[in-house]
């Protein structure tokens, strides 16, 4: 009996441990659902959401682009888009080849969009084809049941009203690549597009705007199975620049199917009105993304359309550069207002010969004469007098030897060669025939046209060093501009000169002349040879430009300004190969400076 009651003593500790236990387990475990649910709450219900909601970028629509008068240069528009969801059709081959009968799909394309179908999981939308037509809309809308998995969706795109003829300007906007830095997250986002070259690519910060946010539910496999918020995001900002497209435009125009480039300033401000590098490429073809032929064709055009020739074309200045060697030396005393030098068609230096453009020479001239008729004697004579150190550093002040800035990029600084140069870069002496070939602008001298429009502009406003800008200048910042130490006397005869040039019978420019409304120009010609006719090709009769081919002409340029008794318009104009300043860049120059005073209200109330 002794020994049951044991037992059963025995079973009831054991029972009270195991009941304790399993309640102190419960106790335990009640404690950590309740440490879990209360206190730790709001971190599982932060990674519940992020399992649950998944959250997208909202693409900022980019900002517009405008000219002075209000144009749109750039802006967005409406772009539809075809897309396909692979879970949504049986045979995406067979869609494909469906869609195929309404609207063609290059080899290419189709190669695109397997490989990216393949790449994303299957309900992921991959784009077929963006861009379309109303009327392709429609046909797509009118098909769609025999077209499973595909959908159109709407959304923005970049558009350049004007296409090629603000190209150089504007830049273009493409997808970003890898090359591109990564410090925004809405360039992670696939098919966003970033300006690539241009005001587009100089203002990127300002024209991208911020992102917005999207919270969708999904499922565990990633499907969106609905909206929960959106958050808009910050459009770019609207940019106004000094353009005037109605001026862009004829510039371009005006060249036709030639290639070169032409700036328009004001000469007070610095305001560009029109920026002309022709030709060019159409920016809406690079924000779509250019087909292989596209972008063939475009590398292989002799005319170089890719190439910014504003500001990445160097060239020899020619006989536009004649004004500064005349400014050198009357300021260094080399020359004095009433000096006249002898042409006869030659000069001799040591045993060589220069010779003038004017075969049987031009006889006695002063400085206002030789930069009329453009006599090459005149400024050898000056230039050897007054050396080229002097030469170059009057050239510095007028803008040439280094770069602009005016925010586009690849600009070259062009070169102003003088005796530490070429000591420093070449090992050798400078040579008095080198002094020579810079005083009609040639030799190592190099500049772009912009450089030579700037030239201009601080040649006929007074001295004033103005800077070329596409932002809008204030009357407080004009107030500030540095005035260049060079005599007012010798600025008045150079532009006596220029004027010369255009309006005295015998000028070079004389055919080019104008009179609006009591209005005229002044300006400079200049031809730069690209090389020499031989003397193979002068016993087969080829002796005028016209008889070379089109790359072994002469470079034509042209500095021009307008009103000419009271300069507000300064041009410059480079024709590639287009055989003489006179013939082929002053007739563009003077249309263009007059199509700027009739576009210019004051400036006529002014006459």
């Amino acid at each position: 009996m002794n020994r049951d009651n044991d037992k059963g003593k025995i079973l009831l500790q054991r029972a009270l441990v195991m009941a304790g236990g399993m309640a102190l387990l419960l106790f335990g475990i009640i404690l950590r659902l309740y440490y879990l649910q209360v206190f730790q709450a709001d971190k599982f219900k932060m990674l519940a959401d992020e399992n649950r909601i998944s959250t997208r970028l909202v693409i900022p629509e980019r900002g517009i682009i405008y000219d002075r008068n209000g144009t749109v240069l750039a802006t967005n528009e409406q772009n539809f888009q075809v897309m396909i969801v692979a879970e949504q059709t049986a045979d995406v081959q067979q869609t494909l080849d469906a869609f195929k009968k309404l609207m063609p799909l290059s080899e290419d394309e189709e190669k695109r969009i397997k490989r990216d179908l393949k790449r994303n999981r299957s309900f992921v939308p991959v784009k077929v084809k963006e861009n379309l037509t109303w009327e392709e809309v429609a046909k797509v809308q009118l098909n769609a049941a025999e077209l499973p998995g595909i959908y159109i969706e709407e959304g923005l795109n970049r558009y350049y009203p004007y296409g090629e003829k603000m190209a150089q300007v504007l830049g273009y906007v493409a997808a970003v690549s890898d090359s591109d830095p990564k410090d925004d997250p809405l360039l992670e986002v696939p098919g966003f597009k970033i300006g690539k070259s241009g005001i587009e690519k100089f203002l990127e910060q300002r024209l991208r705007g911020k992102s917005g946010i999207l919270k969708m539910e999904v499922n565990a496999y990633g499907r969106v199975m609905k909206e929960i918020e959106e958050t808009e995001g910050v459009p770019g900002e609207n940019i106004t620049l000094t353009l005037d497209a109605r001026l862009q435009e004829k510039a371009y125009d005006a060249f036709q199917d030639q290639s070169g480039a032409a700036i328009l300033l004001d000469v007070h401000s610095g305001e560009i009105l029109a920026f002309v590098s022709t030709p060019a490429f159409d920016p809406n073809a690079f924000a779509r993304g250019l087909t292989h032929q596209e972008w063939n064709a475009l590398q292989t055009n002799e005319k170089t359309p890719l190439v910014n020739k504003a500001i990445q074309g160097h060239y020899s200045p020619g006989s536009v550069f004649k004004p500064l060697v005349a400014l050198a030396g009357l300021e260094a005393g080399a020359i004095k207002p009433d000096t006249k030098l002898f042409c006869n068609g030659r000069m001799a230096l040591g045993d060589h010969f220069f010779h003038c453009w004017k075969y049987w020479g031009h006889g006695n001239l002063n400085v206002v004469e030789a930069l009329m008729h453009s006599c090459d004697i005149f400024f050898y004579e000056t230039a050897l007098r007054v050396g080229i150190d002097k030469i170059a550093d009057m050239a510095r002040r007028f803008g040439l030897g280094e770069k602009i800035g005016i925010g586009l990029e690849n600009e070259l600084p062009g070169l102003v060669p003088d005796k530490k140069w070429k000591l420093k870069n070449r090992g050798e002496p400078w040579q008095q025939g080198e002094t020579l070939i810079v005083g009609i602008g040639q030799g190592s001298l190099l500049v772009t046209p912009l450089q030579l429009a700037t030239m201009t502009a601080r040649l006929v406003n007074g001295g004033y060093k103005v800077k070329p800008t596409f932002f809008p200048v204030s009357d407080r910042n004009l107030l500030k501009i540095e005035k260049i130490n060079v005599s007012d006397t010798y600025l008045d005869m150079v532009k006596q000169g220029m004027y010369d040039v255009v309006n005295i019978p015998g000028g070079t420019a004389w055919m080019s002349r104008f009179d609006y409304h009591g209005m005229k120009m002044g300006g400079k010609t200049g031809s730069v040879q690209v090389r020499r006719i031989t003397l193979k090709e002068r016993q087969q009769g080829i002796t005028k430009q016209e008889d070379l081919p089109w790359k072994y002409r002469d470079h034509a340029i042209f500095i021009g300004y307008a009103p000419a008794d009271n300069p507000k318009y300064a041009v410059a104009v480079l024709v590639e190969h287009g055989g003489g300043g006179s013939k082929a860049a002053a007739p563009i120059a003077s249309k263009i400076l007059k199509d700027a005073l009739i576009l210019d209200p004051v400036v006529y109330r002014k006459h």
